[in-house]
C-alpha cells in the first residue's frame, strides 16, 4: 500500500491541473461583453465600476460552476494537487486586484482599471496556467498585452480594452479550451 501511495502520489505531483473550463470560459466572456454594454452606458464612474464588479461576481460564479463540474466529471473530485497548485498561483494576483480596485476608485482614479485588472487577471493566468495546460498562460499572456496597452491608451478606451479581453479572450480561448481539452 506505501508503494501505491507513492506512486499515486508522484503521479499527481506530475500531472496537470486540466479542469479549466472552456465552455465556462465562453460563458464568461458573454458576461463580460453585456457588462461592457451596461457600462457603456454609465453616467458616471461609479456606475461603470458598479457594472463591472457585478460582471466579475457573476463570471467568477460561472468559472467555479464549471470548473468543479469539469473536475468532477473528469478527475471525480475537486482539490487535486495540481488544481491546489493552480489556485495558489491564480489567486492571489486576484487579491491585489481587488484591493488596488478600492484604493484606485475611492483616489478617483477608476480611468486605471481596466489596465489593472488585464495586467493582474492576465499575472494570474500566467502564475496559475503553469500547473495547467499550455493553452492557460498564453491566454494571461494575451491579457497581460491588452493591459499594457490599455495602461498607455486614453481612459475613454477603458471599456473596449475591457470588452476585448474579458469578453473576446476568454470567449476565443474558451472555444479553444473546450476544443482541445474536453469541455
Amino acid at each position: 500500500m506505501d508503494d501505491l501511495s507513492f506512486i499515486r502520489d508522484t503521479m499527481e505531483r506530475a500531472s496537470s491541473f486540466t479542469a479549466v473550463p472552456g465552455g465556462g470560459g465562453v460563458l464568461m466572456g458573454i458576461v463580460a461583453l453585456a457588462a461592457a454594454g451596461v457600462a457603456r452606458r454609465a453616467g458616471d464612474p461609479n456606475e461603470w465600476l458598479a457594472a463591472w464588479i457585478a460582471a466579475a461576481v457573476l463570471a467568477a460564479a460561472v468559472g467555479a460552476m464549471t470548473l468543479v463540474r469539469k473536475a468532477r466529471r473528469a478527475e471525480g473530485y475537486v482539490l487535486t494537487r495540481p488544481a491546489r497548485r493552480f489556485l495558489l498561483g491564480y489567486l492571489p494576483p486576484l487579491f491585489v486586484g481587488a484591493l488596488l480596485t478600492v484604493a484606485l476608485a475611492q483616489a478617483g482614479h477608476a480611468g486605471l482599471l481596466p489596465a489593472t485588472w488585464l495586467l493582474l487577471y492576465g499575472t494570474g493566468l500566467v502564475t496559475g496556467g503553469v500547473f495547467s495546460v499550455r493553452v492557460v498562460p498564453v491566454m494571461g499572456a494575451c491579457f497581460m498585452v491588452l493591459g499594457g496597452l490599455a495602461l498607455f491608451s486614453p481612459e475613454e478606451w477603458g471599456n473596449v480594452w475591457m470588452a476585448l479581453g474579458f469578453g473576446g479572450l476568454h470567449i476565443v480561448f474558451g472555444l479553444i479550451i473546450a476544443r482541445r481539452h474536453g469541455g
